[in-house]
């Protein structure tokens, strides 16, 4: 069972942004990783997710990866990949981490991609699902691999392939 913890400031609209919004994202992201496993052993996986401010990402940012700028979403892992894979870790709780996305950010990339701030919004939280589940693209192959879940994970919920170039 997936527990979402959201806490969003008042500029994040909570009837747009709900908890449902982030779990769908969330499961999506779960089933095409290499631990579809995780939904169907009944454990307790707890996901937090903040919708902040800019300033507040660029603070995060900065303390935690030495950029002192704000960007789109952070993720910060809390599971081992021993606890995604291991059934003998299957009844025990499951601490997958923490997403902070920034509202300014966010906004202005989906306005620019010319999508709506909901669909870029959940794009972003099966992107950090991802890297909570292990996934990164710090290589070409790393990110192939990601991108491509991503956008099976997106097409699950009816949100077109964000890394499609159009004809």
């Amino acid at each position: 069972m997936l527990e979402i913890a959201l806490d969003a400031d008042e500029e994040w609209d909570s009837s747009r942004f709900s908890e449902q919004l982030v779990r769908r994202a969330a499961e999506a992201a779960i089933a095409e990783s290499a631990f579809p496993q995780l939904a169907e052993f009944g454990r307790t996986i707890e996901l937090s997710v903040r919708l902040t401010k800019d300033e507040q990402v660029r603070t995060l940012n900065a303390h935690w990866r030495g950029q002192d700028k704000a960007t789109n979403v952070l993720s910060f892992p809390m599971a081992e990949e021993h606890e995604l894979r291991d059934e003998r870790f299957a009844q025990t709780e499951l601490l997958l981490g923490d997403i902070v996305l920034a509202r300014g950010v966010c906004e202005a990339e989906a306005r620019e991609k010319g999508i709506t701030l909901e669909s870029h919004a959940t794009h972003l939280i099966v992107h950090g699902t991802l890297h909570l589940l292990g996934y990164d693209h710090g290589d070409e192959r790393d990110a192939a691999d990601m991108e491509a879940r991503e956008a099976r994970a997106l097409e699950r919920l009816g949100i077109a392939n964000p890394y499609e170039v159009p004809a």
